[in-house]
C-alpha cells in the first residue's frame, strides 16, 4: 500500500513540475494553447495566473504529492479488500 501511494504522489509531483515548466518556458500565451488543447479546448486564459509566488509553488507540490499519496493508497487498500473477498 505504501508503495503504490509513493507511485501516485510521485507521478503527481512530476505533473506539478513539468506544468512548472511548460508555465517557464512558454510564457502566458503559450501555456493558454498548452492547457487548451490538453483540455479539449477548454478556455483556460481566464484561470491561468502566471505570477505564482515561489512559496506557493513549494506548498502545491507538497499537497499535490500528499493527496497524490492518499489515492494512491486508497486504490491499494480497496484492491486489496477486493481480493480477499474474492478468495
Amino acid at each position: 500500500m505504501k508503495k503504490l501511494g509513493f507511485a501516485f504522489g510521485f507521478t503527481g509531483a512530476l505533473l506539478y513540475l513539468g506544468c512548472i515548466i511548460v508555465m517557464l518556458t512558454a510564457g502566458k500565451e503559450g501555456t493558454v494553447t498548452f492547457f487548451n488543447n490538453l483540455l479539449h479546448g477548454l478556455d483556460t486564459s481566464s484561470i491561468i495566473r502566471m505570477d505564482v509566488p515561489l512559496l506557493d509553488a513549494f506548498f502545491g507540490i507538497i499537497q499535490t504529492f500528499i493527496l497524490g499519496w492518499l489515492v494512491g493508497a486508497c486504490v491499494a487498500a480497496f484492491y486489496n479488500a477486493q481480493i480477499n473477498v474474492i478468495k
